[in-house]
C-alpha cells in the first residue's frame, strides 16, 4: 500500500513535469510533421492500420485461437504456419517484444511459452534439420521490459530431448530450436489469450504411445537454464514452473543504437562497433572505465588526469577529448565516469560526426547506463582487496505501482582505497537514481540523475630520463604528501521522452545536463635539472564545466516499392561553459632517487596566471536513412551540418576572443550478406574538430577534417558467438603546425594518417565457456608537418595490441557453479610524444579469476597482474608517466534476488 501511495505522488509530480516539457520544447512541431507523413503513408495500407493511427485500440491477433483453426497434427513437419506476407512492410513491420519465456513440465512432456503483450501479432515458419525441429518467429525479439536482449536455454529438460533454446536469430526473428536425442521431437502449437504462444513438446514416453520406438528410460533431469530458475518442489506430484527472467546474451550483444541511434543489429551496420557488456565488467571485477576498454581492439589509454581516473583514450591512433553517455556528449576529458551504473560500454570505430558532432576521427566511447526494470530486482556486492581496497555496491529496481507504469532503479557505490603509489588514497561516493513513467501505451518518460564525489591525492606519476621511464620504484610519489588534494564533484541529470504515434513513426526528445567541478592543489613536475633533480611547481586549479544538450529526433519507416526506408531526422543544441582559474608558485627541486617530501609551502606566493570564462555553443542538424534494398543488401547514408561558436573571456587581461565554424559530415556504407551468418561491408565517413586560434594575419583556422575508408566482414559463428574483422585508413588534414616564417604562430598544412587491421570476437564458444578477445595492428604517423619529423609515430599508439578474456563455468555435477577466468593483455611499444623523444616499453599482463555460484549468491577472487609485471599504462609527456599496478588481489561476495 505504501509503494502505491508513493507511486501516485510521483505520478502527479511527473505529470506536471511533462506539461512543462511539452510546453517548452518543439515536440509538437515534430508530431505535426510526422503525423502528416503517417496519415499519407497509411492511406496506402489497409483500413485496420489507419484506424490505429486514429486511436482505435481494438485488439488484432494474426494467430487465431484453437477453436478457430484446424487442430494441428502431432507431426512436427505439419506445424501450423502463417502465410508468408507479400507486402514488404509486413516483412519489416512491427517487431513484437517477447518479454518472457517459461518452461512448464506437463504430464506429456514440457511446454514452452513465449509471453507477449496482449493483442500483438506473431507469425510462424518451421523446418527440421537432423534431430532438431526449428521454429522461426520472423517478427519478434526476446526483450526484457527495459529493452535488454536475453537467451533461454534448457538442457535435457525431459527424457528424449537434449536441448531447447530460444534465441534472437537476427534483428526481427526469434528462433526456437527443439533437439531430440534420437529423432525429431513431437511439437504442437497452442495459442493462449492470457499467456501468449505455447509450444507443447512430448517426451519419449509420449512418442512410444504413438507407436514410435522409445529410448531407454532415464530419470528426468531438471532444465539447465542460463538464468537462475525458481527451484522445483521436492514432491513429484506438485506442479513446478521454471521462469526465465531474462539475461543478456552473455558476452555477445547483437544489437546497438550507438552507430545509428536506432536499435539495429550489429551485422546490418557498415562499421566496426565493439560492445563490452555488464557481464564482462562483473567477471573481470572492473572498477575503472579503462578496465573495460582494454577488451576492445585499437583502443589504448593516453592519459589519466592526476590519477583521478578521468582518462583520455586513443582510438585508431587519435586521442578523444571526453566520452559520450547515452548518446550525449559527456562534458570533456576531465569528467570522471563511474561504472557502477553502466549496462555496457560501446565503442564506435571511425569518424562519428555524422550523428555526434565534433569528434576526433578515431571513434567515440558511448556509456550506456542501467534502466529501471518492471520486475523486482535486488543485487548487492562487497569487494575487498590489496592496498586497503573496499567497495560495496547495491542495485535495486522494480515497479512503484500495481500496474507497473512507474518503475524505479537505484545504484549506489562507495569506495575507500589506498594505492600501490605512496601517499595516495581515494574515497568515492556515487548515487544514481532513475525513474521510468509509462504514461500510456505509446508514450514513455525516463528521468535519471547521478551524483559523484571523488577525493584523492593528485598524482602525476613518474618522469622519463633519456628515452625511457626513470629507473625508480613505480611506487615513488613526486608530489607533496598530504597537500596534493584533488576534489571532483559531478552531477548528471536528464530526461528522455518517447512517443510512438504509430507503429512506423516515433518521436524522441531528450535533455542531458552534466556539471563537473574540480578543485586541485598539486605539486607538479617540471624539467629535470641533471637527470636527478626535478624542478617542481605548486598549482591551485579551480574549474567547472557545465554541459547542456537537447536533442529532438523523428524516426520513421516507409516503403518505395520493394525498398524499405528507415529515416532519422534530428536536431541537437549543446552549450558547454565554465570558469578556469589557475594559480602557481615555485617549489624547491626534489631528488627523484632520494626524495625528501617536505616542501609544502611554495618559495614565492601563488600567482594567478589563468582566469578565463569559456563558452562553446553547438547546433547540429542531421539526417540519416537506413535503406533495405534487398533482404541481404542494406545501404546506410547520412549527413550532418554543424555550426559551432566559441568564446573566451580573459578576465586578467579584460579581453575577449571568439570564433565561429561550420562543417558538413557525410557517411555512406553498404552491407551485403551472401548468407545470413556473414556480412560484408564497406564505408566512407568523415569528422571535424574546430582549430582554435588565428594565423599571423589574424584569420581564424578551418576545422581539422578526418576521412576514413573501411572494409570488413562480420560473422555470426553461432547463435552465441560473433566476430568482426576490419581494415581501415584514416587521414586527418588541416592539422595546425608551426609557421616557419613566424614561430609564434601556426599554419594549417599538417596531416596525420592512421591505417590498420582489427579483429574482435565475443560470445559463448560452448555452454559455459565465454570469450571476448581482440587484436589490432595500428600504423599511425605524421605525414606532413613543419615542427615534427615526417614519419614520426603518433603518441600513445602501440603498433600491436591484443587481449583475451575467457571464463568457463562447470554446468552440472557436484562442482556445478564453479568457474575459472583467464585474461591476457599485450600492448606494444608506444611513443610518449609527437617528437618521439621517449618510449613506453611493451608489456604482457596476465589476470586470473576463480568464482563459485550457488543459488542467488556468488563468491569470487580476481587476481590482476598475476606475475607482477612492471609496466606503464600511459603518459602525458616526459614529466607525467603513469605506472600500472603490480600484483593485486580482489575478493568479492555478491547476492542477487
Amino acid at each position: 500500500m505504501a509503494s502505491e501511495d508513493v507511486g501516485v505522488g510521483v505520478e502527479m509530480v511527473l505529470r506536471q513535469i511533462l506539461k512543462i516539457l511539452l510546453a517548452t520544447s518543439c515536440v509538437w512541431l515534430w508530431v505535426a510533421i510526422s503525423a502528416a507523413a503517417e496519415v499519407s503513408f497509411q492511406k496506402v495500407q489497409n483500413k485496420t492500420a489507419f484506424a490505429k493511427v486514429l486511436g482505435n485500440s481494438r485488439t488484432i491477433r494474426e494467430i487465431p485461437l484453437l477453436s478457430e483453426i484446424e487442430r494441428p497434427t502431432s507431426s512436427a513437419q505439419h506445424l501450423v504456419q502463417s502465410p508468408t506476407p507479400t507486402n514488404p512492410l509486413q516483412n519489416q513491420g512491427e517487431v513484437v517484444q517477447v518479454t518472457g519465456v517459461k518452461a512448464n513440465p506437463t504430464p506429456q512432456g514440457v511446454e514452452i511459452i513465449l509471453q507477449t503483450l496482449g493483442g500483438q501479432q506473431l507469425q510462424l515458419l518451421n523446418r527440421t534439420a537432423g534431430n532438431s525441429f526449428i521454429i522461426d518467429v520472423p517478427n519478434a525479439q526476446l526483450r526484457l521490459p527495459n529493452g535488454d536482449a536475453y537467451t533461454f536455454r534448457s538442457e535435457k529438460p525431459i527424457t528424449g530431448l537434449s536441448e531447447i533454446t530460444v534465441t534472437n536469430f537476427d534483428a526481427k526473428t526469434i528462433r526456437v530450436t527443439v533437439t531430440g536425442e534420437a529423432g525429431v521431437p513431437i511439437v504442437k502449437l497452442y495459442d493462449s489469450a492470457n499467456e501468449g504462444l505455447i509450444f507443447s513438446v512430448a517426451s519419449t514416453a509420449q512418442r512410444a504411445q504413438q507407436g514410435q520406438q522409445p529410448q531407454t528410460q532415464q530419470p528426468p533431469q531438471q532444465p539447465g537454464l542460463q538464468t537462475q530458475p525458481t527451484q522445483p518442489s521436492a514432491s513429484g506430484n506438485e506442479p513446478i514452473e521454471l521462469v526465465v527472467t531474462g539475461e543478456q546474451d552473455g558476452y555477445r550483444v547483437p544489437n546497438t543504437s550507438t552507430a545509428t541511434k536506432t536499435d539495429t543489429p550489429l551485422r546490418d551496420i557498415p562499421a566496426s562497433i565493439q560492445i563490452v557488456p555488464r557481464q564482462v565488467l562483473q567477471d573481470q571485477k572492473a572498477v575503472r572505465l579503462q578496465d573495460a576498454v582494454q577488451n576492445v581492439s585499437g583502443v589504448t589509454q593516453a592519459g589519466n588526469y592526476g590519477g583521478t581516473g578521468a582518462a583520455r583514450y586513443v582510438i585508431r591512433g587519435f586521442e578523444q577529448d571526453g566520452n559520450f553517455r547515452n548518446g550525449f556528449r559527456d562534458a570533456d576529458f576531465f569528467t570522471l565516469s563511474e561504472i557502477a551504473n553502466l549496462e555496457r560500454v560501446e565503442v564506435l570505430k571511425g569518424p562519428a560526426s555524422v550523428l555526434f558532432g565534433q569528434a576526433e576521427p578515431g571513434g567515440i566511447i558511448n556509456l550506456v547506463t542501467k534502466q529501471p526494470l518492471s520486475e523486482p530486482y535486488y543485487a548487492a556486492d562487497f569487494t575487498a582487496g590489496s592496498y586497503s581496497f573496499y567497495r560495496p555496491t547495491f542495485d535495486i529496481s522494480g515497479p512503484l505501482n500495481a500496474d507497473k507504469t512507474l518503475l524505479y532503479r537505484l545504484n549506489v557505490a562507495y569506495q575507500n582505497s589506498g594505492s600501490f603509489r605512496d601517499f595516495v588514497d581515494t574515497e568515492r561516493i556515487f548515487i544514481a537514481p532513475s525513474l521510468t513513467w509509462k504514461i500510456d501505451t505509446y508514450t514513455t518518460l525516463n528521468l535519471d540523475f547521478e551524483y559523484l564525489n571523488n577525493n584523492t591525492q593528485f598524482d602525476r606519476g613518474i618522469v622519463a630520463i633519456g628515452n625511457r621511464p626513470a629507473p625508480i620504484p613505480i611506487s615513488r610519489f613526486l608530489g607533496v604528501p598530504g597537500e596534493n588534494d584533488s576534489k571532483t564533484t559531478a552531477y548528471r541529470a536528464g530526461y528522455r521522452l518517447e512517443h510512438q504515434f504509430s507503429k512506423n513513426w516515433q518521436l524522441r526528445n531528450a535533455l542531458s545536463i552534466t556539471i563537473n567541478k574540480i578543485n586541485d592543489n598539486r605539486a607538479e613536475p617540471g624539467d629535470l635539472i641533471d637527470d636527478r633533480f626535478l624542478d617542481r611547481n605548486f598549482t591551485n586549479a579551480k574549474f567547472e564545466t557545465d554541459n547542456y544538450s537537447l536533442q529532438t529526433e523523428v524516426i520513421g519507416k516507409f516503403a518505395t516499392g520493394s525498398i524499405i526506408h528507415q529515416p532519422l531526422l534530428g536536431i541537437e543544441l549543446n552549450r558547454s561553459e565554465g570558469p578556469l582559474i589557475f594559480s602557481r608558485g615555485i617549489l624547491s627541486p626534489i631528488d627523484i632517487f632520494s626524495p625528501v617530501n617536505n616542501s609544502v609551502i611554495p618559495t614565492n606566493p601563488l600567482t594567478t596566471f589563468v582566469n578565463r570564462q569559456n563558452r562553446t555553443d553547438r547546433l547540429g542538424i542531421y539526417l540519416q536513412d537506413q535503406i533495405t534494398l534487398l533482404d541481404n543488401l542494406k545501404l546506410l547514408v547520412g549527413g550532418r551540418f554543424d555550426f559551432t561558436e566559441q568564446k573566451s573571456d580573459n578576465l586578467l587581461a579584460s579581453t575577449s576572443t571568439s570564433q565561429s565554424d561550420q562543417a558538413f559530415s557525410p557517411r555512406v556504407g553498404l552491407v551485403y550478406q551472401p548468407i545470413p551468418a556473414i556480412s560484408l561491408y564497406a564505408s566512407y565517413s568523415s569528422s571535424f574538430v574546430p582549430n582554435i586560434g588565428t594565423s599571423v594575419n589574424g584569420s581564424t583556422f578551418d576545422p581539422a577534417q578526418g576521412t576514413q575508408y573501411e572494409v570488413g566482414v562480420k560473422a555470426d559463428l553461432s547463435n552465441r558467438l560473433s566476430a568482426t574483422l576490419a581494415a581501415y585508413q584514416i587521414t586527418k588534414t588541416n592539422v595546425l603546425t608551426t609557421d616557419p616564417n613566424n614561430l609564434d604562430f601556426s599554419i594549417q598544412v599538417g596531416e596525420q594518417r592512421s591505417r590498420g587491421v582489427e579483429f574482435d570476437i565475443a560470445g559463448e564458444i560452448l555452454t559455459g565457456w565465454k570469450i571476448i578477445a581482440s587484436y589490432a595492428y595500428t600504423d599511425a604517423q605524421i605525414t606532413k608537418d613543419n615542427e615534427y619529423a615526417v614519419g614520426n609515430l603518433l603518441e600513445s599508439v602501440a603498433k600491436n595490441t591484443a587481449s583475451l578474456w575467457t571464463t568457463y563455468e562447470i554446468q552440472r555435477g557436484s562442482l556445478q557453479g564453479l568457474g575459472f577466468g583467464l585474461g591476457l593483455y599485450y600492448v606494444g611499444d608506444r611513443q610518449g610524444d609527437l617528437d618521439n623523444s621517449f618510449v613506453l616499453p611493451s608489456y604482457f599482463r596476465t589476470d586470473a579469476a576463480l568464482y563459485y555460484k550457488r543459488n542467488n549468491w556468488k563468491a569470487a577472487i580476481n587476481i590482476k597482474n598475476l606475475f607482477d609485471e612492471k609496466y606503464y599504462e600511459s603518459s602525458q609527456g616526459s614529466d607525467t608517466i603513469y605506472p600500472g599496478a603490480p600484483l593485486t588481489v580482489l575478493g568479492t561476495i555478491s547476492w542477487e534476488f
